[in-house]
């Protein structure tokens, strides 16, 4: 279903990785294949080996990894028998699942992911703050923020504050996702929301 030409995503629970999945994508490379596709769109692995300076070999190799366990796949009817396109499965991934983090093996694969996606998160940031303001066009400015907040909050009161964002972002995010209207590029959105790990709880009133 389309509405003048933006494809309207529905919004899809995120897909809990097994065990078997989880230490499939856990390898450097893997994950920076599957977020190259995420951000930039289909690629072959030869575009994707340039980009990240590997050998089309190993990119090769590692795509075909990812599409056994349902991360990327083909595209069909594109490209040819020696140069294939490779686009990433749409929906989410839950990495963090608690059937992942019930072993060290399970909780090691997901430290692995969680750490190359944060390379390639500073990575992008990086690149806007160092780039943004001479290769774009001022309006790309203007639309983009870049800010933390602190605050005390109980979990209860963070869940609720998340489950809000992602309320906001299945509405307005989502549905965008392929466009190919004019103007339209692809645009990260880096959400963070954690308790600070060596900060002090709250103590229940009347506690000394």
């Amino acid at each position: 279903m389309t509405n003048e030409g933006i494809p309207m995503h529905e919004p899809r629970p995120p897909r809990d990785l097994d065990m078997e999945s989880l230490k499939a994508l856990s390898h450097p490379l893997r994950v920076q294949l599957f977020d190259m596709l995420s951000v930039y769109g289909p690629a072959t692995a030869s575009g994707l080996a340039e980009r990240l300076g590997e050998s089309s070999g190993a990119t090769s190799y590692h795509l075909r990894q990812l599409e056994k366990h349902g991360f990327v796949r083909e595209i069909e009817g594109h490209g040819t028998t020696r140069e294939r396109w490779w686009e990433r499965v749409p929906g989410g991934i839950n990495i963090g699942s608690p059937a992942s983090d019930e072993t060290p093996a399970g909780r090691s694969a997901a430290q692995l992911i969680y750490r190359e996606f944060r390379r390639s998160q500073d990575r992008l940031l990086n690149e806007f703050v160092d780039r943004g303001h001479e290769e774009l066009p001022p309006e790309w400015a203007e639309a983009s923020d870049l800010s933390t907040v602190n605050s005390n909050m109980t979990a209860e009161q963070l869940k609720k504050f998340v489950d809000a964002v992602s309320k906001a972002i299945d509405e307005y995010v989502i549905p965008y996702k392929g466009q190919e209207a004019p103007g339209a590029r692809a645009v990260h959105i880096e959400f963070n929301a954690f308790p600070v790990v060596d900060a002090t709880a709250q103590q229940s009133e009347g506690t000394p």
